[in-house]
């Protein structure tokens, strides 16, 4: 592994990969299970314009790009995981086959892009994340999504556990309060990696050749 100690190394595209956990209608959107329940959607809204950007950008330079899309159903679903708190008002957050599962508006990955299905909150744990990452060589993982102090923390940790360089992206990344993304945020910077904003990392490939998704 190559020792990546600065933002333009571990955002550079023969490394990294952007990683974009969960961001589908039932955490973003108002008519989502998420807001639907009383949760404030609102920063997760708020984000999104941002991460289509950063994304249109990866694309430019050919960073690997991958969406992590949580599903859950009767097939998946056990007694310590259904009897959450969250869980309380009853299994109605992205069920298997629903619009609530997929992913939010203008999120839409090309064919050169990888999706991969979770169903807890790592997106490491029983999926093949880790082994399509090592497939496409890469060292850094650039990690967004919603909620910042669930998924996106939890698949953070487990990126870093795995020896990845992890860089979360603040304003790409939502939870439904703000002291707990700013929480994860500092947590991430002190313990985890670095935590950047899109106009850094965007600003880290301005030298870049353009170049086809995905190479």
């Amino acid at each position: 592994m190559d020792i990546l100690r600065t933002l333009k190394e571990r955002c550079d595209p023969k490394y990294a990969a952007l990683v974009a956990v969960d961001v589908q209608n039932d955490f973003v959107s108002l008519e989502g299970s998420a807001g639907k329940r009383g949760e404030d959607v609102s920063a997760a809204l708020a984000m999104v314009p941002n991460l289509r950007r950063l994304i249109e950008e990866a694309r430019r330079v050919g960073l690997t790009i991958v969406y992590i899309r949580t599903t859950h159903s009767e097939w998946t679903d056990t007694p310590s995981w259904i009897y959450r708190s969250s869980q309380k008002s009853g299994l109605n957050t992205c069920r298997e086959g629903t619009w609530g599962a997929e992913l939010y508006e203008g999120i839409s990955p090309l064919p050169s892009e990888r999706v991969v299905i979770k169903h807890r909150y790592s997106a490491f744990i029983n999926t093949d994340l880790n082994t399509v990452l090592k497939a496409r060589g890469i060292q850094s993982v650039l990690v967004c999504g919603v909620a910042t102090n669930v998924c996106v923390e939890t698949t953070a940790r487990d990126a870093y556990m795995y020896d990845y360089y992890v860089t979360m992206i603040d304003d790409c990344s939502a939870a439904y309060e703000a002291k707990l993304h700013m929480g994860t945020l500092e947590n991430m910077r002190r313990h985890f990696g670095l935590v950047a904003s899109s106009n850094e990392i965007i600003d880290t490939w301005k030298e870049l050749p353009k170049r086809a998704a995905g190479l």
